[in-house]
């Protein structure tokens, strides 16, 4: 993350004089929202409704609050009670005009590093697209046999109705609570601007230690094992005792790093690269073992297949996952579907 980037996200948890000298454009910011919204609600833009429940696990904060974990345990949670799932993203920092079904052996560059660890790490159909209603239809066009749709992120994409919307925060919270630029709210909170697709139901997430609002904790750890390129495993407790460096190109590198120390490992290097960094050039400079995230793994194995992955374990509650598969039974009766 360049100097420039990190003083705006710190100037985003304080109503400081950077945050404040941009204050006057979160109203450019505001304006366009509310132009948005009633584009749709005038009929100036249609909203597409699928014949399948939509999940979006989104969230109103700029930069990672854990999205993408709580996606895969939902999808292999509703997988393992036997419904048919599919997933959705944008696809970050490619070329996501046309819409792409991700493949095993798709490259990062060609549909985005997340979307390619949802495809290796559920193994269910993953397409990707910047019009997320076009990504959905030709999922259900090649997968007709699709229960639920999960959209990773895109709370405020309005072209596509969703019946069931996960709202992540973590520790930030809303920081100082002002829309972009000042702060960082992608929409106003609470969410008052008026919606053309207002969710069924709306649930509240929080992946950090410090509750938000009426929200329901993500447990999240580091596996206990950590996988290579090459199919190999080892437990995490086996690098203890030896100096490793670690690599994160995620929206906060730090957590990651903390939680290796956390396991009693020892940092010779670190590097934080920006979220999405590409990587298909770098190497390692360093002789240490590399342990890296799940995400940086899919761009690092092809070129650096001896780079170890650590998995990061999500878990949601129980009360809460009962809930939601309440929900989706009773939209896909509503649907005329047969449920799992």
């Amino acid at each position: 993350m360049s100097n420039t980037a990190h003083l705006l996200r710190q100037s985003w948890q304080t109503k400081g004089w950077l945050a404040c000298l941009l204050w006057p454009l979160t109203l450019v910011s505001r304006c366009w929202l509310l132009l948005n919204a009633q584009a749709y609600r005038w009929g100036w833009r249609r909203t597409i409704h699928l014949p399948v429940p939509v999940l979006v696990v989104g969230n109103v904060t700029v930069g990672g609050t854990g999205k993408t974990p709580i996606v895969m345990h939902l999808a292999k949670h509703f997988q393992s009670l036997g419904w048919q799932v599919g997933v959705i993203a944008r696809g970050h920092g490619v070329d996501n005009r046309q819409v792409k079904e991700v493949r095993r052996n798709s490259s990062a560059t060609e549909v985005g590093d997340e979307a390619l660890l949802m495809k290796h790490h559920c193994k269910l159909p993953v397409f990707v697209g910047r019009q997320r209603a076009l990504a959905a239809q030709a999922l259900l066009k090649a997968y007709p046999g699709t229960q639920l749709i999960i959209s990773d992120d895109g709370l405020q994409h309005r072209a596509l109705h969703h019946d069931i919307a996960l709202c992540v925060f973590d520790d930030r919270g809303l920081g100082n609570g002002w829309l972009l630029p000042a702060g960082p709210l992608r929409e106003p909170w609470p969410r008052r601007v008026v919606r053309a697709s207002s969710p069924a139901k709306s649930y509240l997430v929080h992946t950090g230690q410090v509750p938000f609002e009426d929200s329901y904790q993500a447990a999240r750890q580091l596996a206990a094992q950590a996988v290579n390129g090459k199919g190999q495993t080892r437990t995490l407790e086996s690098f203890q005792g030896q100096a490793v460096q670690a690599l994160a190109a995620i929206a906060q590198p730090a957590l990651f790093f903390q939680a290796l120390q956390a396991q009693g490992l020892t940092l010779a290097a670190t590097h934080a690269l920006p979220d999405h960094a590409p990587l298909q050039h770098w190497t390692p400079s360093r002789p240490e073992e590399l342990l890296c995230t799940e995400k940086d793994a899919v761009k690092l194995w092809p070129h650096v297949p001896q780079a170890w992955a650590v998995p990061l374990d999500c878990q949601l509650p129980e009360a809460l996952l009962a809930q939601l598969l309440h929900d989706v039974q009773g939209l896909s009766s509503r649907y005329g579907q047969k449920t799992a």
